[in-house]
């Protein structure tokens, strides 16, 4: 009965999340704020363009489909680095935390910022620079996440932006919800759909919208300042959908019902409707040798790609990926991996390169 139970509450829980995502207004294409919000600092789930949301597990599940940080280890720490958009100076660097408490959940933090470099400051009366400035975005995610049964896991999470540039700035806060169920003979079928980004409304304010001008009402003080309030976005809301089958090529080998196969492939396919800018379909192969070395490929797809003349993403839609870890001593030692993917883009960038490294015990 708890089984049902809980099998009938995440129903629930998709329904209601699915509703929410596909009453999104298509003429919005293109308004939202907070692009970083879509960005997974993740080499080894952007090595399949992020259509692994059924199956992703760990603390890197934060960036995609919350319900996976109720994954396998007890504790994992992890740092990525990403460099985004080759040749446009914009890098990426991620930390998270995540920790099991009991046979309470799972609770993990991510913090990710991005730096842009040095851009020259320029305005009407040097338009040939004056010093320069840094913008800076850092987002900081909590989540939680449980397994409700051997077959059902659900996370939520809350994120703070943070979006600065000189002396302007902008806050705002985001929700996800996520589910993850598995079935099969051998655990190798996986569903998993998320919400994420549903937030607040973020507006940038500070002194850096204030302008200095004559008042000649005023005889007294022949100058004033004037504040212009910039107008508020929304987040990038979106809701993502993907099943995944693992298909054991050593199936025929394998004599007891718990023995670990070598040779693993799992087929993805993925469904992302976003309330701001095109859908994405998409769908991608991962090959792996026992747990010791995994490689990855996918592609994603969304009206007009590949056409500049309608194309409204940089990407080509292709990713690739691999994944090399081993233990650190005996069976129960530490497991440290390292990730890397890559996905080509359109000119005059260079492509967005993803490093990861992460540490499970």
């Amino acid at each position: 009965m708890k089984n049902i139970s809980n099998k009938a509450l995440v129903a629930i829980c998709a329904i209601g999340m699915s509703v929410s995502a596909f009453a999104g207004n298509k003429d919005r294409t293109g308004q939202s704020g907070a692009p970083e919000m879509l960005i997974n600092p993740w080499a080894k789930s952007t090595g399949l363009f992020g259509l692994n949301v059924s199956d992703v597990g760990g603390m890197e599940a934060m960036k995609l489909n919350i319900a996976g940080l109720a994954q396998d280890s007890s504790t994992e720490i992890g740092l990525s680095h990403g460099v985004y958009l080759t040749g446009s100076n914009i890098n990426i660097n991620n930390l998270a935390v995540a920790q099991k408490v009991g046979d309470i959940g799972v609770v993990g933090v991510n913090v990710m910022s991005m730096s842009f470099g040095d851009i020259p400051t320029t305005d009407f009366y040097n338009p040939q620079g004056v010093g320069t400035y840094h913008p800076q975005f850092l987002n900081v995610q909590l989540g939680f996440a449980k397994q409700f049964s051997t077959h059902i896991n659900a996370g939520v999470s809350a994120t703070y932006v943070s979006e600065q540039i000189n002396n302007i700035s902008a806050l705002g806060l985001a929700f996800d919800g996520g589910v993850q169920y598995v079935t099969g003979k051998r655990d190798n079928f996986h569903f998993g759909i998320v919400l994420r980004n549903i937030g607040t409304n973020m507006r940038f304010s500070g002194s850096g919208f204030s302008i200095a001008g004559e008042n000649p009402q005023n005889t007294v003080f022949g100058s004033t300042t004037a504040l212009y309030p910039s107008d508020k976005f929304e987040m990038p809301t979106y809701l993502n959908i993907g099943a995944s089958y693992d298909i054991f090529l050593d199936e025929n080998h394998l004599c007891a019902k718990d023995a670990q196969p070598m040779h693993r492939l799992s087929v993805y396919g993925d469904f992302t409707s976003n309330s701001f800018n095109n859908d994405y379909l998409g769908v991608g192969l991962e090959y792996g040798f026992k747990k010791l070395f995994m490689l990855r490929a996918a592609y994603r797809y969304e009206n007009g790609i590949g056409d500049p003349a309608t194309s409204t993403t940089i990407y080509m839609g292709l990713a690739v990926g691999a994944t090399v870890q081993t233990r650190m001593g005996g069976s129960k030692a530490p497991m440290l991996a390292f990730d890397y993917s890559y996905r080509p883009t359109e000119r005059p960038a260079n492509g967005v390169h993803m490093l990861s490294l992460r540490l499970t015990r």
